[in-house]
C-alpha cells in the first residue's frame, strides 16, 4: 500500500506532525506562498475578468519540484495549510502545481496536537473556493491601489513611496489624531478635596461634586476660592453611606487584537513579534522527551469560542489546584459578536496540563511571557468571579455634596492568576468605619489646578483596537498594517506611541484630497465585509472588483490632473546663505521641508527646517550642541535616514559625527558612557545603548530619566505604566 502526502506551510509544522503521523506519510513543507502576482507589472488582466496571473515564486522552484515529484507516486493527497484565506490560497496553488485538485483532500489543523491532528485528517473536506475567492479579491484589491497609486506619488512626491488599501486608512487615522491634538484647546478645573476627621481621631478625604444636587465644573482659582471660603467654618456631616457587592467577571479567551493588545500593554511586544511568537507556539516547541509540540490553538481568529472539552479540563484544573471557591458552579460560555468568524476557537493552551512552569525550561524568555500570558487568560476565564466590596459616603455642607469612595477585595476569584488592565486601581483606598448622620471635624482644604487632556497618540495596540472597533483588517493583518505604517517611514514611534513623520503627514493630505473614497474608513470597512460575504459564498468576488475598480479609476484620473508636485517645487524664502550670500529655497523631502542655497550646483549649502504655526521657517540647525572634536567647529543636530545624530557645522570641510546624546549617564557600575540614541540598520527600530559601545553593550528600548535608584546607586532610570524602573541590569528595584 503507497504512502499519503501531506503538504503544510511550515518546517517546524512539518517535523511536529511528523512526530504523530510516522511512516505512513510522507510530509512536505511550501515554506509559505509558492505563488503571488509578478512585482514587474500589476499581473491582473481587468478587462477579463480580473484574472490573476500568479507566477511560481522566485526561489520556490526546488520546493514545487519536490512536491510534484512526491504527489506522483502519493496514494492520497493532503493539503494541511492553515485554515485561513491565505492557507486557502496555498493549498489551491499547490492542487495546481500537482495537477490533482479533484482528488486533494483539506484538512484544518486548529490545533497541533494528536488528536486535534488525527480529528482534522479524520474530518477531511474539499478544498473551499469561496474562501480562495476571498483571498483572491483581498490580494488583487491590494495590487490595485498599490501599483496605480504608488506610480503616482513617485512621480509627484519621491520614489518609492506606496499606497495601501489598508495602510493608507491606518495612516489617515494616526495623522487624524495628530491633527486633534494639535487642534485641541485645553479647558481649566478646579478640584476641591477636603481633609475630614472623625470623632475616633481618624481621617479621610472627600471630593466636592455637587452644590444643590446639581454637579458642579469649576472653572477658575477665583471661583474655588470663592468655594473655599463658604465651606471654611460650616459644619460638615455624613449624610449617606451606601455599602454595594460588585462582581468583576472575567474576560474571555483571546482572540488575535485582544492577544496582541496585552502582550503590548503586559509584555511590551510589537504586535509583529507577537505573531511570530505565536505561530511558532502553534506550530510546535521543543519541550523535553516530548519533542515537538503544538502548545496553543491557531492563533488568528476574531472568535471567542471554546471546545467543550477545553473547558471541562480548564474546571478539572480550577477545581484541583484553585479549590471549590475558585470553581464557577457553571461554566462561562461567551458570546461571538455578529461579526466574527466562528471557524476557529479562540487562542488557548492546547494541553492545560502543560503549565508555565512545565514548560520554562524549554522556552527562551520571550516564548515563555506569551506562552503564559496565554494560559493564565484561558484559565482565569473558567474561574470564579472578583467580589468587591465599594463604600460611597457622602458628605453635605451648606448646600454642597462632598463624596469619598473606597473599594475592597472579598474575594479574588479569577484575579489570583490574571489581571485586567484597571484591577489593579479598582480597590486600594480603605475608609474608616463611620455612622450616617454623624458630625466630622473639618481640618482643611486643598485647591488642585487641572487641565482637560488630548486625545492620546495611538499606540500599537490601541491603533488595532481602533481598526478593529470601525471593522478595518482582520485577525491575520493587523500586525501587518500597523508595521507597515512604520516601515514606510510613514509614521514613527516614540515612547510606546505613534506619531505621523513629515512624509506620512505629506501623503495622507494628497490621498485625503484626491482618494476620498478609498482611504475612506466607512468604505474600507464594507470592503472588508464584502470579502467576508465572499467568503461565506454570499457575494461575487468579480463584481465586488468592479464596483472598486470603478471608484479607484474615477479618483485616479482627476488626480493625475490635480494633483501637483512636491518634487518640483521650491519656494523663496528671506533666509540668506551664509556661505555665498545668495537667498535660500524652501524644497520638500522625504525627512519634511529643508533648505537649499539657490547658487547651487556651486553652493552646496542644506538645512533641516520647521515650518511653525504662523508660518516662520525655524533652522533645527541653529541650536549649538557642543563642538567638534576634531577641528573645534560647533556640532549641530542633524537628520539622516537612520535617525538623529549630531555633526560639525564645517561640513563638508569637516566630515565629524557622533551619535545623538540624550544627557543621561550609563546606568551599569563603573561605566562613564552617555546614552545615545540610535537606529538598527536592518529593522530601523530606535533604541538606546551606551556611547562607549562595544566597550560597554547596555542597550533598551526603554525611555530612561534621571536617579538615583535607591537599592543599586545607578544614575539612570525608567518609568512605565506609572512605575519606576532601575535601568542596570541585574537589579530588579521597582
Amino acid at each position: 500500500m503507497g504512502k499519503s502526502l501531506l503538504i503544510v506551510e511550515s518546517p517546524t509544522k512539518m517535523k511536529t506532525l511528523s512526530k504523530f503521523l510516522g511512516k505512513d506519510f510522507i510530509i512536505k513543507a511550501t515554506y509559505g506562498h509558492i505563488k503571488d502576482l509578478p512585482k514587474s507589472k500589476i499581473g491582473v488582466d481587468v478587462e477579463k475578468g480580473f484574472t490573476p496571473h500568479f507566477l511560481i515564486l522566485k526561489g520556490k522552484a526546488k520546493v514545487v519540484e519536490e512536491i510534484r515529484k512526491a504527489g506522483s507516486s502519493a496514494d492520497k493527497i493532503y493539503i494541511g495549510s492553515d485554515p485561513d484565506r491565505e492557507g486557502e490560497a496555498i493549498a489551491f496553488h499547490v492542487a495546481e502545481v500537482l495537477g490533482r485538485e479533484k482528488e486533494i483532500k483539506r484538512v484544518l489543523f486548529h490545533e497541533i496536537t494528536k488528536k486535534g491532528i488525527l480529528e482534522a485528517l479524520k474530518t477531511s473536506t474539499t478544498l473551499d473556493e469561496s474562501k480562495y475567492n476571498a483571498q483572491k479579491a483581498r490580494r488583487i484589491l491590494d495590487r490595485l491601489v498599490g501599483y496605480k497609486i504608488s506610480p503616482l506619488l513617485w512621480e509627484k512626491v519621491s520614489y518609492g513611496l506606496s499606497a495601501g488599501r489598508v495602510q493608507s486608512v491606518a495612516l489617515r487615522l494616526v495623522c487624524d489624531r495628530e491633527e486633534e491634538i494639535e487642534g485641541f484647546v485645553k479647558e481649566e478645573y478646579w478640584i476641591i478635596d477636603v481633609n475630614l476627621e472623625l470623632k475616633s481621631g481618624e481621617r479621610f478625604k472627600a471630593t466636592l461634586e455637587r452644590k444643590d444636587n446639581v454637579k458642579l465644573k469649576i472653572s477658575s482659582q477665583e471661583e474655588a476660592e470663592h468655594i473655599k471660603k463658604e465651606i471654611e467654618g460650616e459644619t460638615f456631616k455624613i449624610d449617606t453611606i451606601e455599602v454595594k457587592e460588585k462582581y468583576v467577571f472575567p474576560q474571555p479567551a483571546f482572540i488575535t487584537s485582544r492577544l496582541q493588545q496585552e502582550a503590548s500593554r503586559k509584555l511590551r511586544f510589537s504586535p509583529k513579534r507577537t505573531m511570530v511568537l505565536a505561530q511558532k507556539l502553534y506550530e510546535g516547541v521543543n519541550i523535553g522527551e516530548e519533542g515537538l509540540t503544538g502548545l496553543i490553538t491557531y492563533m488568528r481568529t476574531d472568535s471567542i469560542r471554546v471546545s467543550h472539552e477545553a473547558i471541562r479540563d480548564a474546571r478539572q484544573y480550577v477545581e484541583k489546584n484553585f479549590g471549590k471557591p475558585y470553581l464557577p458552579k457553571t461554566p462561562h460560555i461567551f458570546k461571538n459578536k455578529k461579526t466574527a468568524q466562528d471557524a476557529h476557537e479562540a487562542i488557548r493552551p492546547a494541553y492545560i496540563t502543560l503549565t508555565p512552569e512545565k514548560v520554562k525550561p524549554y522556552l527562551d524568555k520571550e516564548l515563555f511571557s506569551l506562552y503564559e500570558l496565554i494560559w493564565k487568560r484561558f484559565m482565569a476565564s473558567q474561574m470564579a468571579q472578583e467580589k468587591l466590596e465599594t463604600k460611597t459616603v457622602e458628605i453635605t455642607s451648606g448646600d454642597y455634596i462632598f463624596v469619598a469612595q473606597s473599594a475592597k477585595v472579598l474575594f479574588d476569584g479569577f484575579t489570583k492568576i490574571y489581571e485586567e488592565e484597571g484591577d489593579s486601581d479598582e480597590a486600594g483606598i480603605t475608609l474608616p468605619e463611620m455612622k450616617a448622620g454623624e458630625t466630622v471635624s473639618h481640618v482643611d482644604t486643598s485647591l488642585s489646578q487641572r487641565f482637560t487632556n488630548p486625545p492620546p497618540r495611538y499606540s500599537e495596540a490601541s491603533l488595532i483596537r481602533t481598526l478593529e472597533t470601525k471593522g478595518i483588517g482582520r485577525p491575520s493583518t493587523y500586525a501587518t498594517i500597523v508595521s507597515t505604517v512604520q516601515e514606510r517611514n510613514y509614521a514613527k514611534k516614540d515612547k510606546g506611541r505613534l506619531f505621523p513623520t513629515p512624509l506620512g503627514r505629506t501623503v495622507n493630505k494628497l490621498l485625503k484630497e484626491f482618494f476620498p473614497i478609498i482611504v475612506d474608513i466607512d468604505f474600507t470597512a464594507k470592503m472588508e465585509d464584502r470579502l467576508d460575504l465572499i467568503e461565506a459564498g454570499k457575494k461575487s468576488w468579480v463584481k465586488s472588483l468592479e464596483r472598486f475598480h470603478e471608484a479607484l479609476e474615477e479618483e485616479l484620473s482627476i488626480a493625475k490632473e490635480g494633483m501637483r508636485s512636491l518634487k518640483k517645487e521650491e519656494k523663496e524664502t528671506d533666509i540668506v546663505c551664509e556661505k555665498c550670500g545668495k537667498k535660500m529655497l524652501l524644497r520638500w523631502g522625504k525627512n519634511g521641508e529643508y533648505i537649499v542655497c539657490s547658487g547651487k550646483p556651486d553652493c552646496k549649502n542644506k538645512k533641516n527646517v520647521k515650518i511653525e504655526d504662523n508660518g516662520t521657517i525655524k533652522i533645527v540647525e541653529d541650536e549649538i550642541k557642543g563642538k567638534c572634536k576634531l577641528c573645534e567647529g560647533n556640532l549641530v543636530e542633524k537628520r539622516g535616514r537612520f535617525g538623529r545624530f549630531f555633526a560639525c557645522s564645517n561640513y563638508p570641510d569637516c566630515k565629524y559625527t557622533e551619535a545623538y546624546s540624550l544627557g543621561y549617564s550609563c546606568p551599569e557600575e563603573g561605566c562613564t558612557g552617555k546614552l545615545v540614541e540610535k537606529v538598527s540598520k536592518k529593522k530601523k527600530k530606535r533604541f538606546i545603548s551606551c556611547s562607549r559601545y562595544p566597550d560597554c553593550s547596555f542597550a533598551t528600548n526603554s525611555v530612561p530619566s534621571d536617579g538615583p535608584c535607591t537599592s543599586c546607586g545607578a544614575p539612570t532610570l525608567f518609568t512605565y505604566k506609572k512605575k519606576t524602573f532601575c535601568l542596570r541590569k541585574g537589579c530588579g528595584w521597582q
